[in-house]
């Protein structure tokens, strides 16, 4: 147990006069311990209300690296740490916003090796991921180590927070959702963009759950999903039933280990089992295929790309033919029958949502660039700007 200096006695003085918190609540936080899974945009603010709050220990744990599409929402960082890696950049921020706060970094991520050991170290987890499958290792770490899961998500204007805790009788994230969507259908914030106060809003909530839960005070959000959307500005919530026969809350899972096979990063099978049309040509196909396609086979091969005219001005592929998503039923004339047509947009969603109706309407030899223009940024040409 440590004890409260008189300096943060002094800091936290506004918390102490609160009867549901006090000294006693504040030295609970003082010795506590909470995992910020993501240090991105809902990240960034909960790290930042529990370090303001005086959270003994707070663990980043991200393995990407600041980039300028970020700052926008992600408050941890700035203009001169871009390139840098997240987790140094927000324990900058997080020391600099007191420096009585430990701050631990986890550059390595959570993967389905390292989830259940890392978790159990914390005394709570705040997840500010922004894709399916770490959400679904994150509950499942989560029940394993027994330690409450402050889950939040954000499209658009609206967004979600809630608290799973099966250890403690409540449902978990597979309660609530059973199976993750097929890939590509559900578009993340690259693809649709999403509001940056919004970001705000939720980690804040998320930040205040979590303090509720390591003081003891209030009524966490277990068993209920919170909504707010920011364009009516209101908020709603529902019941969340434990269910009966979610593997993600049996007891008898807690002993196993999480197979990383079960998390795959597009939620897609693996590659030998991608699917495959009866055509020459696959449904989707790699970064490294389509560069190397379009350098060997210019005469039989053509590059759509169905992005907006806005994000094309950012980056572009030369050669490629631009058709936006929404133009592609009006613009079926214009494409080849003949050519291999690689069909591109920002990271694969779009663009496989127009390569299935492309096939729909007899167009065979058809496919899906795989991770799109983001990807072929990272493997192909590191100097392309990126967004």
């Amino acid at each position: 147990m440590i004890n409260l200096t008189p300096s943060e006695l002094a800091r936290y003085s506004r918390h102490a006069l609160l009867p549901e918190i006090g000294v006693e609540g504040q030295t609970k936080l003082r010795n506590s311990r909470v995992l910020v899974v993501g240090a991105g945009g809902l990240g960034s603010p909960a790290a930042l209300y529990l370090a303001a709050a005086g959270v003994g220990t707070i663990g980043i744990a991200d393995f990407d690296t600041v980039e300028p599409h970020n700052l926008h929402r992600q408050l941890l960082h700035s203009d001169d740490r871009i390139g840098q890696r997240k987790v140094d950049s927000a324990a900058t921020r997080l020391r600099e916003t007191n420096p009585h706060v430990d701050v631990r970094t986890h550059f390595e991520g959570i993967t389905a090796d390292n989830a259940v050991a890392l978790f159990s170290e914390y005394d709570a987890i705040v997840d500010g991921t922004d894709n399916f499958p770490t959400r679904y290792l994150n509950n499942d770490a989560a029940a394993r180590a027994r330690r409450p899961l402050v889950f939040g998500s954000v499209y658009r204007f609206e967004g979600q927070v809630s608290v799973f805790a099966p250890h403690l009788g409540g449902p978990c994230y597979r309660c609530l959702f059973p199976e993750a969507p097929p890939p590509g259908s559900v578009p993340g914030c690259g693809e649709v963009g999403v509001l940056g106060a919004l970001c705000g809003v939720i980690g804040s909530l998320q930040a205040l759950e979590a303090i509720k839960i390591l003081v003891g005070m209030g009524e966490p959000l277990m068993g209920r999903l919170l909504t707010y959307d920011a364009l009516s500005q209101s908020f709603s919530t529902m019941a969340i039933q434990r269910s009966s026969n979610c593997h993600g809350c049996d007891s008898t899972l807690a002993t196993t280990e999480l197979d990383a096979a079960n998390y795959l990063e597009t939620c897609a099978p693996p590659p030998s089992a991608q699917l495959m049309n009866t055509t020459e040509h696959p449904l989707e196909i790699t970064i490294g295929e389509a560069h190397r396609l379009l350098k060997e086979s210019t005469q039989t091969t053509a590059l759509i790309d169905v992005r907006e005219p806005h994000e094309t001005r950012i980056c572009c592929i030369e050669g490629a033919e631009l058709v936006p998503m929404r133009q592609i039923p009006e613009s079926l004339h214009q494409l080849s029958r003949e050519k291999h047509l690689l069909i591109l947009c920002h990271h694969g969603g779009r663009s496989m949502r127009v390569t299935q109706f492309l096939r729909d309407q007899g167009f065979s030899s058809v496919s899906n660039i795989s991770g799109g223009i983001d990807a072929w940024a990272r493997e192909i040409e590191p100097e392309m700007l990126r967004y």
